[in-house]
């Protein structure tokens, strides 16, 4: 039903959800030259890292997304979504048309001070759908996790959480640039 209201015009559909990339990415393949052993050089282990991405994506039109060391907590998670919420206005005063985001029962979706923003995003046009719980199969952004991982990360390795932020960033806009899908990164304050 929301699919088909945004394939006519009605409202726009976003998908959003949280995927993480390690200093070390795992090996999509299992080809080697005949006689050789598939191998990686390893990369000196400078620091543990995890790069987590919050991201949004509009099927056939774009990908928003932010980056962070670690994981979301809440309170990143609003200040991200107070920045879709402003854009949400935008799109209902110049079309008329709400933005809705569909995501998964993630705890930072549904925390008591997330669930206080809820009436003020609605007010700027930003409506929350929750999918069933244990059916993360049915966001179509799960799917754009996987390209990303096996088919823009894979295989490589990382000394610092810093390059492997950039090659996501890097990985991101090929993947969407390369299909003509605007792009927009969000910057999170720094404490």
């Amino acid at each position: 039903m929301l699919k088909q209201a945004a394939e006519r015009g009605d409202i726009h559909l976003k998908y959003l959800d949280e995927s993480g990339f390690c200093l070390w990415s795992p090996v999509s393949y299992g080809y080697s030259q005949v006689g050789e052993q598939k191998r990686m050089e390893q990369t000196k282990i400078v620091q543990k890292g995890r790069i987590s991405i919050l991201g949004l994506w509009e099927e056939q039109a774009g990908f928003e997304y932010g980056l962070a060391k670690g994981g979301f907590k809440s309170p990143s998670y609003i200040e991200l979504m107070n920045w879709v919420a402003a854009r949400a206005a935008v799109t209902l005063a110049e079309t008329g048309r709400m933005t809705v985001v569909v995501q998964d029962n993630g705890s930072i979706h549904k925390s008591q001070i997330v669930q206080a923003r809820w009436d003020a995003w609605a007010e700027q046009g930003l409506i929350m759908f929750f999918l069933p719980p244990y059916c993360s199969e049915m966001n179509p952004i799960e799917g754009e996790w996987h390209q990303l991982k096996a088919h823009e990360m894979a295989g490589q390795m990382f000394d610092t959480a810093y390059d492997l932020a950039m090659a996501v960033k890097a990985s991101v806009e090929h993947r969407y640039k390369s299909n003509e899908y605007l792009i927009e990164r969000f910057i999170f304050n720094s404490p």
